[in-house]
């Protein structure tokens, strides 16, 4: 089953990076709002805030919280650690802290739209 009306949460601290994928979502057909966060505190914030967020895209490197750590805040917390999360990243060293921390899938920056598309599908059931 393929759902249409998603909700996502993209915690990135670059603004560029945010705006290129809220864009590449919106494209996409199937996201029907794109929240943005610019660290991992912000985006905690939005999730207690939110009962309707349907996957999470997830920067590792960002200041005040990075996304390591929201990935332990996020799968220690009964509400919404079942809540995919796919990490985007251009450092390839963090894949299997990432994999080991809860994420439910990586994908490297700069992200491509196919990547990102296929990602999705791969983790949304």
């Amino acid at each position: 089953m393929r759902r249409d009306d998603l909700v996502v949460l993209a915690v990135d601290d670059d603004m560029i990076n945010l705006k290129l994928l809220k864009s590449m979502l919106k494209k996409s057909g199937n996201v029907k709002e794109v929240i943005e966060a610019k660290n991992g505190s912000d985006a905690i914030g939005e999730l207690k805030g939110r009962d309707d967020i349907d996957l999470i895209l997830l920067d590792i490197i960002m200041p005040i919280m990075g996304g390591i750590d929201m990935l332990k805040v996020v799968r220690a917390d009964e509400n919404l650690r079942q809540l995919p999360i796919i990490v985007l990243t251009t450092d390839e060293t963090k894949k299997v802290e990432a994999l080991d921390c809860g994420a439910n899938g990586f994908l490297m920056k700069p992200i491509r739209k196919e990547d990102l598309e296929r990602k999705i599908a791969e983790v949304i059931l």
